[in-house]
């Protein structure tokens, strides 16, 4: 735990008595409809919540509902319904088990007990195209799960579904479907180090692995009839638009990369003026409980900097006006430095989930992604920038918000 976790939990307690998961993370419920939460459960969970404390006893709650009904439904031979309502109840039961921060804690095993349950049931229910990859790394294991098309396939492209530090492997069973196999693409939502089943059975991130870790994932990709190893690229919101980066730049078969809402800038937004539980959740993928040993020894050695200049791929970069995690004005000069093909889209308004915004981002991600998987989007010099209005239109060829009337405080940051 960190001095300010420690010290202002109560305010993050009233936060939620107050004002649900938007005290969290402001207009997330739209985010979390993507990462397959129907907003009635999501109602239902944070109407149970009034302090931290009781999160995971309502989201096991509300899953425990879910999975019943779709036990139900699987007796009753009605297999898609069970399918739909397994899923929701594994993203929930994860959620309950992300909730517990202590690794040893035998509520976090039982908990992710019965969310690999509901996904082994969800994958027969849906004839075996939802599968469980557990792969060696490092002295440890990787977990993820393969989403195949439907039908016989081979060399086709796939994408890497690379999850935010709070989000598992299960969080993007229904993007995968809805965005990915349904177009004929593979798909692999994964967890790198510290995050899900890798950090439960002991493997922490440090520095660099989780790239390591993205690298071994390509690894298993291009060695699977179904994909053409040419053409594997990643999907990453939050901190795997950070470590998606940072995997481009270090992996040349890495094909493409779109992230929205990367963590990419100096760190200290996110791990000294935004809520103490950013801090406390890396911290704890990490292993680590002394907190100046963290700061001194990882988190002073995070932000990108130069590095993305080594990144050949086309990259995706989108980002709210507003995110509380990273300065509009460190993301883009971030951008300045990204050599290889680029786009820039800055959603006006918008906070860290991007939630107002959420299922164009998602599927604009993944269009975008087939299209630069398909060969398009490379050609040398590209830079398209976008700010995108609320009210729907763009202004085209600039990502700069129109109320800074030209000034550029992207170039006083270099000064």
């Amino acid at each position: 735990m960190t001095v300010r976790s420690n010290g202002q939990s109560w305010i993050l307690d009233i936060a939620l008595a107050q004002g649900g998961f938007d005290a969290l993370h402001p207009q997330a419920k739209g985010t979390m409809e993507q990462l397959g939460h129907d907003h009635t459960d999501f109602d239902k969970v944070f109407a149970l919540v009034r302090s931290g404390a009781m999160l995971p006893k309502a989201w096991a709650t509300v899953a425990a509902q879910a999975e019943q009904r779709a036990a139900h439904h699987e007796r009753e031979g009605f297999g898609r319904t069970a399918a739909d309502l397994y899923q929701r109840a594994a993203v929930m039961w994860g959620r309950a088990q992300y909730s517990v921060f202590d690794a040893a804690d035998p509520r976090k095993a039982a908990l992710r007990e019965r969310t690999n349950h509901c996904v082994a049931r969800l994958g027969e229910l849906r004839g075996h195209r939802v599968r469980r990859v557990v792969l060696d790394f490092e002295g440890r294991h990787l977990y993820a799960l393969l989403h195949l098309p439907s039908g016989p396939i081979e060399n086709a492209s796939a994408v890497i579904l690379g999850p935010g530090m709070d989000m598992i492997k299960e969080d993007y069973i229904y993007a995968a479907e809805r965005y990915y196999t349904s177009r004929g693409m593979v798909a692999l939502s994964i967890e790198g180090p510290g995050q899900g089943e890798s950090r439960a059975n002991g493997l922490t991130v440090d520095l660099t692995n989780y790239e390591r870790a993205v690298s071994r994932y390509i690894d298993y990709l291009a060695g699977i009839p179904e994909v053409d190893p040419q053409r594997i690229g990643m999907f990453g919101i939050s901190m795997s638009g950070y470590w998606g980066m940072r995997a481009a730049a270090t992996d040349v078969r890495l094909a493409a990369l779109a992230t929205f809402e990367g963590v990419t800038g100096d760190f200290g937004t996110i791990f000294q003026r935004a809520q103490p539980t950013f801090k406390r959740n890396f911290m704890f993928m990490a292993g680590y409980t002394d907190e100046a040993a963290f700061d001194r020894e990882l988190g002073d050695l995070l932000p990108l900097g130069e590095l993305v200049g080594r990144v050949d791929c086309p990259v995706l970069v989108g980002i709210g006006e507003f995110d509380e995690l990273t300065q509009l004005e460190q993301a883009l000069a971030g951008y300045e430095l990204i050599r290889a093909p680029k786009e820039m889209r800055v959603y006006e308004g918008e906070f860290h989930p991007l939630g107002g915004v959420a299922a164009e981002v998602f599927r604009f991600g993944a269009e975008w992604l087939e299209r630069a998987l398909a060969g398009e989007l490379a050609e040398p010099g590209r830079d398209a920038r976008y700010y995108v209005h609320a009210d729907g239109g763009t202004t085209d060829g600039t990502a700069n918000p129109d109320w800074w009337l030209g000034a550029d405080p992207v170039a006083a940051l270099g000064r």
